[in-house]
């Protein structure tokens, strides 16, 4: 008989009966293990929860107003500042460019989501603020030499991706208003919004994925994610 399968009264432990294959220490050992591990995890899980699932939980899109849509122009950029960030006071504030939609220019499919183009500020390098150069009709960043043309697409200098946009629309009373933003590659294809510095071409989405708590960008076509 091998020795894994001698009982315990075969190796001469005291008080042990016949037939026996554990002590009863070993029994009652390995049971008030069990005990604490089934408590610890009662305990545990839901406080481990509690705390991670604000992680999880994805924010709700909001909106806020832009003015008139009269007020905003379709052969240049106008500036506006707005809430990016609210309850942190200026500093969760930015500018965004925003213009109409020029069917002679702007060749994506339109939707009601994107009747007003509206660029962020913010480099998609390293998130400098640019600026745009109505001569040029383009945007420069001053930081390293980023530039973007008239719709926001990269044509020289370090950034990885178009400028990110948010979503628009037009109320009823032909107020303009701002939604989330969501980042573009460079055939302007939707995805979920990505930080500065991160690619979305070739395996960029892959190698940098959407965060789990950023808003829905709500668009009538597709968000690739």
């Amino acid at each position: 008989m091998s020795r894994t399968s001698r009982t315990t009264s075969e190796v001469g432990l005291p008080g042990a009966f016949p037939g026996e294959t554990i002590t009863r220490r070993r029994l009652m050992t390995g049971t008030a293990h069990a005990a604490g591990a089934a408590a610890a995890a009662a305990i545990g899980l839901p406080v481990l929860g509690f705390a991670l699932g604000p992680v999880f939980e994805r924010v709700p899109a909001t909106w806020q107003p832009l003015g008139p849509l009269s007020d905003i122009p379709r052969d240049t950029y106008g500036m506006r500042v707005v809430t990016l960030t609210p309850g942190i006071g200026e500093a969760g504030k930015s500018t965004v460019f925003v213009r109409r939609r020029d069917p002679a220019v702007d060749t994506e499919p339109a939707d009601r989501f994107n009747q007003v183009i509206a660029l962020t500020s913010r480099c998609a390098h390293v998130g400098c603020p640019v600026s745009f150069k109505d001569a040029a009709k383009s945007f420069v960043c001053p930081c390293h030499g980023g530039v973007y043309d008239f719709r926001g697409l990269r044509v020289a200098g370090p950034p990885p991706r178009p400028l990110d946009r948010f979503a628009t629309r037009i109320r009823r009373d032909g107020v303009v208003e701002l939604g989330p933003r969501y980042s573009v590659n460079a055939q302007l294809r939707r995805f979920s919004p990505r930080y500065p510095g991160e690619p979305l071409g070739g395996i960029g989405p892959y190698l940098y994925p959407p965060r789990a708590t950023t808003p829905r960008v709500p668009v009538s076509t597709t968000v690739r994610r």
